[in-house]
């Protein structure tokens, strides 16, 4: 399955798209790429720590550069941060190279998911519930603007979720595919 394109999995914090990365890149026997991680492991710190010193904004180039970076590999599947499309120069760099997969999660499974990850700058808050809600309603229109697919996870394993994925994204590639035999 080489011939498939990038796969690049965004979506909000909690979708899953790190398991599920992981998933495909084995499945397709591909190298697995997390922006989030590949930020820490340039920098040497933890994502609260870059937020704390360097604010969001700070954050927010980091990942710019590092997404411009891992987009132009090949034969890849990454996982993104939630917030990468709020920067369309992000957005840009998803589209034109590779697929883009949005992996749709309701807020009520995003706190179920998240509820004891002290990893998530923004949701130290008094209120997580109200940020995932507010950051759902900013940033869905952005994730559908930029998905090839949309994907759900709640309620669902990751392996079936990367089976599903697989399987649509033969089909965008090959639409002759299910008819073969």
């Amino acid at each position: 399955m080489q011939d498939l394109p990038n796969l690049f999995l965004i979506g909000p914090m909690g979708a899953g798209k790190s398991t599920i990365g992981r998933l495909l890149a084995a499945e397709l026997c591909r190298d697995f790429y997390d922006s989030d991680h590949e930020i820490q492991a340039r920098c040497g710190a933890d994502i609260p720590w870059i937020f704390d010193v360097e604010g969001e904004a700070g954050f927010r180039e980091r990942e710019a550069q590092a997404i411009d970076d891992l987009t132009r590999r090949s034969g890849i599947v990454m996982a993104t941060g939630g917030g990468a499309v709020i920067r369309e120069v992000n957005r840009r760099a998803l589209r034109e190279r590779g697929t883009v997969i949005y992996l749709y999660t309701t807020v009520e499974q995003q706190l179920r998911r998240t509820a004891k990850d002290r990893n998530r700058p923004l949701l130290q808050a008094e209120d997580p519930g109200r940020v995932l809600r507010d950051l759902f309603a900013a940033r869905d229109p952005l994730y559908r603007a930029t998905a090839d697919l949309i994907v759900r996870t709640d309620r669902r394993g990751p392996k079936a979720v990367a089976s599903e994925i697989v399987r649509r994204v033969t089909k965008l590639v090959d639409p002759l595919q299910s008819c073969k035999a």
